[in-house]
């Protein structure tokens, strides 16, 4: 039986991301029995995603603050502060914030996602060797060992998903 579980504001494990965000992850498959899990980031400007897939979580992305481009399939949106996106599993997608800063909200069901996160980022309660960051190799190991499949690099502004990763 799953329990009921509260996470308090300023007590989520805290992991150093992309160009130096910060996920925070409320929620984790032991909070949820495995349902879901719920990830707050906050990011800078500019910082991008690999082209991704998951094979076992479906997405959910909502913009709290700032602005971005998201890719989905074939489909592109200029999401902006209140904007939701929904990515269901095995479909490709990336993302390239286009605001100074950005605050999502990003819930994945089933949990599983947050491995990943663990994986390839670094905990912020430990103390950061020099010159560590998250990178296309680090980012490319952790997914090989959590159910992930970086596709291709980032995606810039201008650009279609590329028709390779969409099976075409």
């Amino acid at each position: 039986m799953t329990l009921a579980h509260v996470t308090r504001a300023g007590t989520e494990k805290q992991i150093e991301w992309i160009g130096g965000g910060v996920q925070r992850i409320a929620l984790d498959a032991n909070a949820t029995g495995g349902r879901l899990a719920v990830i707050r980031q906050t990011m800078r400007g500019a910082a991008a995603s690999p082209v991704h897939v998951h094979a076992n979580e479906d997405e959910t992305i909502l913009l709290l603050s700032g602005s971005g481009t998201f890719w989905a399939g074939d489909q592109r949106w200029d999401l902006k502060s209140g904007d939701t996106a929904f990515l269901p599993r095995g479909l490709p997608h990336a993302y390239v914030l286009t605001s100074d800063e950005a605050e999502l909200l990003t819930i994945c069901n089933p949990a599983g996602f947050e491995e990943f996160i663990r994986a390839a980022g670094w905990d912020l309660a430990d103390p950061k060797p020099e010159g560590w960051a998250v990178d296309m190799s680090r980012l490319a190991e952790a997914a090989a060992a959590t159910g992930q499949t970086l596709l291709g690099p980032p995606l810039a502004l201008g650009d279609d998903m590329p028709a390779q990763y969409l099976g075409s």
